[in-house]
C-alpha cells in the first residue's frame, strides 16, 4: 500500500533539508552524481553500485522535462535504493501500475509542485491544464499530485485520471 503522507513528508523534509526545491541542487546535496548522454530510447535511469548513486539523463530533455525525469529518480534513490544495488535497472518512468513507479512519481510530483500553488491556482478557477501551464509541468505530474493531495484529505473534483504511461509519449527532442 502507498504511503501518501509518508512520500509527502520525505518530498518535504529533503526540499527543507536542501534548502530548495531545484533537483539539479537536490541531487548535488544528495550526492548523486549525474550523468548526460544522447540516449535512444532512454529519458532517464538510476542506479547504485558500490555505495555510489548515479542518475543517467538524456541530454536532449527540455528543461521541464528534464526536472521531471530528474526528480523522479530522486524518487528512485530515496525509495528504491535496494533495488536499484541488485543490478542496473531501467525503472520504467510514470508507470502508475508498478508501486515503486508510483512512489517515485509521487515524490517527484511532491517535489516540484507546491501544495498552496496547486490550491490557489484551483480556487481562482482555472482547470488542470491551465494549473499545470502555469506550474510549468506536464498535466500528468499534476494529476498524480492533485491525487495525491486528495489522498492527504484535500477535495479536488478531478474527472481526469493521470495517464499510466504518459512517458511513453514523450520523446526527447
Amino acid at each position: 500500500m502507498i504511503d501518501s503522507f509518508g512520500i509527502f513528508n520525505k518530498a518535504e523534509q529533503l526540499i527543507q533539508k536542501a534548502g530548495t526545491n531545484n533537483v539539479l541542487q537536490i541531487a548535488s546535496y544528495l550526492g548523486v552524481k549525474l550523468y548526460y548522454g544522447n540516449y535512444d530510447n532512454l529519458l532517464g535511469m538510476y542506479t547504485c553500485k558500490w555505495k555510489h548513486r548515479f542518475i543517467f539523463l538524456n541530454n536532449k530533455l527540455e528543461d521541464y522535462m528534464l526536472r521531471m525525469v530528474l526528480a523522479h529518480e530522486i524518487g528512485h534513490d530515496i525509495f528504491h535504493r535496494d533495488l536499484a544495488s541488485e543490478g542496473l535497472k531501467e525503472f520504467t518512468l510514470f508507470n502508475l501500475k508498478n508501486i515503486t513507479e508510483y512512489e517515485a512519481n509521487a515524490f517527484a510530483a511532491h517535489i516540484l509542485l507546491n501544495n498552496e500553488d496547486v490550491l490557489t491556482l484551483a480556487r481562482d478557477g482555472y482547470d488542470v491544464a491551465q494549473i499545470a501551464s502555469n506550474l510549468n509541468s506536464h498535466i500528468s505530474l499534476l494529476l498524480i499530485k492533485i491525487q495525491e493531495m486528495n489522498k492527504m484529505g484535500f477535495d479536488f473534483n478531478v474527472p481526469y485520471h493521470p495517464c499510466s504511461n504518459f512517458f511513453k509519449d514523450v520523446s526527447a527532442k
